[in-house]
């Protein structure tokens, strides 16, 4: 009877990366309905990187030659302007991408960005996918509900900034963290700090300020990073999120 050689030191350390890769590829909500045949052929054209605080991944204006899937931690997509100012465009959370459709437009990077925490990226190698995308149809598929998905969330934030005062758009914010939530008081940490809380919710710092106090009248009370809302009907009353949106 024939026995299997041992895995070799490297052999084992790939075969530990690829385990990795293809469980990252099936935690990922835009692809988790792809057979694994697709996810094999996806994960021999990915590999893992892990990212320190505050890492250049991307630069403004660069060619886009990956997709990047967040496992762990948290991205922040910046644009600088030709006079030098700078401004956050996103924040890019676990479980979602970044590169969509700069890659499937063969367009370079609209924003920078930087990882906000130490985090974990999925990076996908974009000439690979692109030609997946001739061969599997599924791909095709799971990719186009991904863009629908991200235009799903531009046009919510273009209509918050529209139709929302800053307090309302920071209340809708903290409902959406508390979406889970049966109860009516919960406590929570913000994901991030309050600079890109403000760039997420398109104002400036002292705005967000006056936007918490603002929101004092509707139960909501804060510690640092730290926000109890007493009454999250109250609040649900005031910012009026969207349920279309939800």
């Amino acid at each position: 009877m024939s026995t299997a050689a041992p895995l070799t030191g490297s052999k084992q350390a790939g075969h530990a990366e690829n385990a990795d890769v293809l469980e990252g590829l099936r935690l990922t909500p835009l692809l988790r309905d792809l057979d694994e045949s697709v996810l094999q052929k996806l994960a021999a054209i990915s590999h893992m990187v892990d990212h320190a605080e505050d890492i250049e991944i991307c630069r403004q204006d660069e060619i886009a030659d990956q997709l990047f899937i967040v496992v762990n931690g948290q991205l922040a997509g910046f644009t600088t302007a030709a006079t030098g100012m700078t401004a956050v465009v996103e924040v890019i959370r676990a479980g979602e991408t970044l590169g969509l459709a700069t890659i499937l437009a063969r367009l370079p990077w609209l924003m920078g960005v930087r990882t906000v925490e130490r985090s974990r990226l999925l990076c996908i190698d974009a000439e690979g996918l692109l030609t997946l995308v001739e061969q599997e149809p599924p791909l095709v598929t799971a990719l186009l509900r991904a863009e629908a998905n991200e235009f799903r969330a531009l046009v919510r934030q273009v209509c918050d900034l529209k139709l929302r005062t800053t307090a309302q758009r920071l209340g809708c914010y903290l409902l959406s963290l508390s979406a889970e939530q049966q109860a009516n008081t919960t406590a929570m940490r913000l994901p991030f700090d309050k600079r890109l809380l403000a760039a997420r919710l398109g104002c400036r710092q002292e705005n967000l300020s006056r936007a918490f106090a603002a929101l004092r009248g509707f139960g909501v009370e804060t510690h640092g990073a730290r926000v109890i809302l007493h009454d999250i009907a109250k609040l649900k009353a005031y910012a009026e999120p969207d349920q279309a949106f939800a």
